[in-house]
C-alpha cells in the first residue's frame, strides 16, 4: 500500500523531495564511473569468483552440515522448553474432600471451596454439589457481589426473584446470575409428576465480580443442554461437554458470566486421556463427580482421585494445563468438572451471601437488605411463589 503525502505537504514540496532522491542516485552513479577504478573492481570479482567456484564441493557438505545441525537444536528447544512445550501438565496443590452438609431448608450439598479446608480460591468462592429432595430447596434469600452459576445434573429447579423474573433449568441445562448491587430470590425443586421422588442434583459455583463491577444491574443468562456444544476425542474415549471454554478444538457458543471462567464437563472412559490446556495464570480446579480418575502431579507421577473430591492445581508459568486419565481396569467412566478463572487482585471480605472488598461495605450490604434500599427496594414486601412453601 502507498503511503499518501502527509497533510500540510504541497504537491511542490512531494516533487521537490521525490527530485532529490533522483540527484542523489545521480551523484552516487557519477563518482563510481571512473575507467580504473572499474577495472580494478572487474579484477577482483573475478578472481573471488573463481575461488568460490573452486571451492564450492568442500562448502556444500559444510552448508548442509549446518543447516540440519541448526534445525535439530531448533526442534530440541521447542520440545523440551518449558514456555514452548504445550502438554506440561499444572502440579497438584491440594485435594479436598467434599463433605455432606445441610443447607437451606433441608436440602443437602457437598462443598470444597469456601470451606475451612479451601476458603477461597480467586475468582472462586464456593463449590456446591447439591441434592434437593421434594420439599426441601433454598426459600427467599439475598445476594451482593457475586455471580453465581447453576448446572443442573438431573432433576428440575425452579427459580423466581423480586423483580418477576422465573423459570425451570432441567437436566443439563444452566443459569448465570449475575447478583451485582443486590437480588433476593428463591431455587427450589421443579415439580414433579404424581408419585415422582426423583433428586434434583446439580453443581453451583460463585465466582467473585471484579471490584469496579460489583454494584452492576443484577442480570440472568440461561444456557440450554441443547446450545452447549460436545468435543470428542480422536480415539472416542473422552467426551467433553464446552460450557464456557475451549476443549479438543471446540469453542463455547456463549461468554456468559462477568469475570472470564472456562467450565467444562469431562467424561473419560475406561482407558481414555486427555490433556486440556488452561490459560496461563488463571486459577483452576476439578471436581470428580464419579468414578475415580488418575491426574499427572506435573512431576512424572499420577495421583488417582477418587468421586466427590476437588483438586487444585498450581498456575505455574510452565504448567500449560491439566493430564487426566481414567485408567484401564477401573471398571466404568468417570466423569469430572473442570474449571479454570482469571485472578482477581483484590481483598474478599465475605459474609453469607454478601461478598465486597471491605468490612464497611459488607455493613452496608446488612443495612441496605434490612431497610430494602440501594438496590434492594424490590424486597421490601415481597415473597417469592415457590418459596411459600417454605415459609
Amino acid at each position: 500500500m502507498e503511503k499518501s503525502t502527509p497533510k500540510g505537504t504541497s504537491s511542490k514540496e512531494s516533487a521537490t523531495a521525490k527530485g532529490s532522491i533522483t540527484t542523489n542516485k545521480s551523484t552516487t552513479a557519477s563518482t563510481s564511473s571512473t575507467p580504473v577504478k572499474t577495472i580494478i573492481f572487474t579484477l577482483l570479482f573475478g578472481i573471488v569468483a573463481s575461488y568460490f567456484l573452486s571451492q564450492s564441493k568442500q562448502l556444500a557438505p559444510l552448508f548442509n552440515l549446518t543447516t540440519k545441525t541448526l534445525t535439530r537444536n531448533l526442534t530440541t528447544t521447542a520440545t523440551t522448553s518449558p514456555t514452548l512445550n504445550m502438554t506440561t501438565p499444572r502440579t497438584i496443590q491440594k485435594v479436598v474432600a467434599a463433605l455432606s452438609q445441610s443447607e437451606g431448608a433441608g436440602a443437602r450439598v457437598r462443598r470444597s471451596i469456601g470451606t475451612p479446608a479451601l476458603r477461597n480460591l480467586s475468582p472462586f468462592l464456593m463449590l456446591d454439589h447439591f441434592t434437593i429432595s421434594p420439599g426441601a430447596g433454598f426459600p427467599d434469600h439475598p445476594h451482593r457481589g457475586q455471580e453465581t452459576i447453576t448446572y443442573l445434573l438431573s432433576g428440575s429447579v425452579d427459580h423466581e426473584d423480586f423483580a418477576g423474573n422465573a423459570g425451570t433449568i432441567g437436566p443439563g441445562d444452566l443459569q448465570f446470575m449475575t447478583a451485582g448491587r443486590g437480588i433476593v430470590h428463591a431455587e427450589m425443586p421443579g415439580k414433579q409428576k404424581e408419585g415422582e421422588t426423583q433428586e434434583n442434583v446439580g453443581m453451583q459455583l460463585w465466582v467473585d465480580l471484579p471490584k469496579e463491577l460489583k454494584f452492576c444491574e443484577p442480570r440472568y443468562r440461561d444456557l440450554k443442554a441443547t446450545e452447549i456444544p460436545l468435543a470428542k476425542s480422536d480415539d472416542g474415549k473422552v467426551t467433553v461437554k464446552v460450557i464456557s471454554g475451549e476443549s479438543l478444538g471446540v469453542e463455547s457458543l456463549k461468554d456468559l458470566a462477568y469475570t472470564p471462567v472456562w467450565f467444562l464437563d469431562i467424561t473419560i472412559a475406561e482407558g481414555g486421556s486427555l490433556f486440556q490446556k488452561i490459560p496461563q495464570g488463571w486459577n483452576s480446579f476439578a471436581y470428580t463427580l464419579s468414578g475415580e480418575t488418575e491426574f499427572s502431579n506435573g512431576t512424572g507421577g499420577r495421583k488417582p482421585v477418587p468421586e466427590y473430591h476437588t483438586v487444585v492445581f498450581g498456575r505455574e508459568e510452565t504448567g500449560e494445563g491439566v493430564s487426566l486419565r481414567n485408567p484401564v481396569g477401573s471398571g466404568g467412566e468417570a466423569r469430572i468438572i473442570l474449571v479454570a478463572g482469571m485472578v482477581l487482585d483484590q481483598p474478599v471480605v465475605q459474609y453469607g451471601p454478601f461478598v465486597l472488598n471491605t468490612q464497611d461495605q459488607v455493613r452496608e450490604a446488612l443495612r441496605d437488605y434490612q431497610m430494602g434500599a440501594n438496590g434492594f427496594e424490590r424486597a421490601r414486601g415481597w415473597r417469592s411463589e415457590i418459596g411459600k412453601s417454605m415459609a
